[in-house]
């Protein structure tokens, strides 16, 4: 995982629930395909066509609220999606995201859909329309676990260590 990740901005607003982000009917399945060509269909039908890798989500408030589902990170990433950017995050979601590898940053950023934003894991900034905005930089600790892969990566690369 890079430190900078640049894509084109999609908005969403406040409260997207997991239930949103990958409907309960494809959670039987293993296949992240499926996921993929789901997520975010019951807002944008079109989303999981128009979605490409190294794209970033742009939210609101309480982004990944609702149900413990980690389906939701995962069809986030495996549709492209490289970050998540919310002014606030459901909590489950949140670890959920980081324990697969979804970088996330809890910031304010004001941009238009399409827009080019940059953001700097390591600083906890976010470029957008010629503006930095200041998030919340996440702990080593964190940032560490998203560079390795995610929790099960960072788990797997230690015991292949020891």
């Amino acid at each position: 995982m890079d430190n900078i990740i640049k894509g084109k901005a999609w908005i969403f607003g406040s409260d997207i629930d997991t239930d949103v982000i990958i409907p309960g009917k494809y959670l039987r399945t293993t296949d992240m395909q499926v996921f993929a060509d789901h997520v975010l269909e019951g807002i944008d039908p079109e989303f999981p066509k128009k979605v490409k890798k190294g794209d970033i989500i742009v939210a609101d408030d309480n982004f990944g609220c609702g149900s413990s589902r980690e389906q939701a990170a995962l069809a986030l990433k495996y549709a492209g999606v490289a970050c998540v950017v919310a002014k606030s995050f459901g909590r489950i979601f949140f670890r959920n995201a980081i324990n697969v590898g979804l970088p996330l940053m809890e910031a304010d950023v004001q941009c238009n859909e399409g827009d080019e934003v940059e953001i700097d894991l390591l600083q906890g900034t976010v470029k957008a329309n010629g503006e930095v905005f200041k998030g919340n930089k996440l702990p080593d600790f964190l940032l560490e676990m998203l560079t390795e892969g995610g929790l099960v990566a960072q788990h797997k690369a230690k015991k292949n260590t020891h």
